[in-house]
């Protein structure tokens, strides 16, 4: 939260300005949410950033994002991984609410219920948008990326295959289980809460097994 603030803070005049507003916007949307945010718990010490929202057809706030470390730039593996460029270490907590199936608001349909595998997806796709495979054209990472995020939906909605294990991570303190795979782009892991969310997480270069999570007790401080 504090650094959000510094970078504002430490940034030229008018691009200082525009970062504020570009900030206060962006909080507006979580500030939106019935739901309570989560981060990783007290125990990360370093930056922490809003990154978006997602809305429903009717503009319910349905899901968000928070980064915490580097922020992550789409690079691919090879360059991520040689000695000329320090690879990226970050986690991203993406919030779900846990929505039973319901009418949207013009009463024309159903939005689809949420649920663990929800949060799964919006993490695996998450990680997705910030990695190019080595050695890839240009021209070819919209249809790679396509493959992957049906890839990502497939493995989301199998939470007992074998891709997945299991691991235990403190959520408010409590230790609760969530579903966990590595794969050559990074981690993902998908579990839920007592406060009405689901939670799902990526990372890449920050090891997944010590994190924990919590709420976070003001949003509107990152503006």
């Amino acid at each position: 939260m504090e650094t959000t603030s510094r970078s504002v803070a430490q940034a030229p005049a008018a691009e200082g300005g525009q970062r504020f507003a570009s900030a206060r916007r962006t909080v507006d949307g979580y500030l939106l949410a019935p739901f309570p945010w989560y981060g990783l718990d007290e125990a990360f010490t370093g930056p922490r950033r809003l990154m978006q929202v997602g809305m429903a057809a009717d503009g319910a706030v349905e899901h968000g994002s928070i980064g915490h470390g580097d922020e992550p730039s789409v690079r691919n593996e090879h360059t991520a991984a040689s000695g000329d460029e320090p690879r990226e270490k970050f986690a991203v907590v993406v919030t779900v609410a846990a929505n039973p199936s319901r009418r949207s608001a013009d009463g024309t349909g159903l939005l689809e219920a949420t649920s663990v595998s929800s949060a799964a997806w919006l993490a695996g796709v998450g990680l997705l948008s910030f990695t190019w495979p080595g050695q890839m054209d240009h021209s070819l990472r919209d249809d790679w990326l396509e493959q992957q995020t049906e890839t990502a939906w497939a493995l989301a909605d199998d939470l007992s295959g074998p891709e997945w294990s299991t691991l235990s991570l403190p959520v408010d303190g409590v230790p609760a289980p969530f579903h966990y795979r590595e794969s050559e782009f990074g981690w993902v892991l998908a579990g839920s809460t007592e406060a009405g969310v689901h939670l799902g997480a990526y990372g890449r270069g920050m090891s997944a097994y010590g994190l924990g999570f919590a709420v976070v007790k003001d949003i509107a401080a990152y503006a």
